[in-house]
Parts: structure tokens; sequence; C-alpha cells
């Protein structure tokens, strides 16, 4: 028997095994604060439900975390 808790956001369906590590559901695993910087702040005043709200879980954000600007170029 697994003593891995997995709890999945009603939000956004992400996975969040034994409190810490995110699996979504394309890339690598990440952690709560990634998952924040790139979810959670832009659909949880919005949706109720995020499970990923504790600011001592999510800790500080770097600027990796987030997803990088990406600049389209529309060509004629």
């Amino acid at each position: 028997m697994s003593s891995e808790k997995i709890e999945i956001c009603p939000v956004c369906q992400v996975q969040i095994k034994n409190d810490r590590e995110v699996i979504f559901s394309t890339g690598k695993p990440g952690d709560r604060t990634k998952l924040w910087a790139r979810v959670c702040q832009y659909v949880a005043d919005k949706r109720e439900g995020c499970i990923n709200q504790d600011a001592d879980k999510i800790g500080m954000i770097k600027q990796t975390d987030g997803y990088k600007a990406i600049k389209f170029e529309q060509h004629e």
C-alpha cells in the first residue's frame, strides 16, 4: 500500500503529491510556487476551490517560476 497523499485541485485538475510535488498535465513536475506563478494567481479569485492558497506552502516566487513572455510576429 502506498503512503503517498495525492490531492486534485477542483479548479485546474492538477495533482499535488505529498503536499509538495505538483504533477502538471504536461512537462516536468514542479512545486506549489511554480503552480501559483503559472496558474493559481490567475484563477483563484475567479473560481472557488483552488487548493493552492497557503502562502507558507507556496513560498517566494522566483522569476523562473512563471512562463517566459512569448512575442508573436505576424508575417504578411
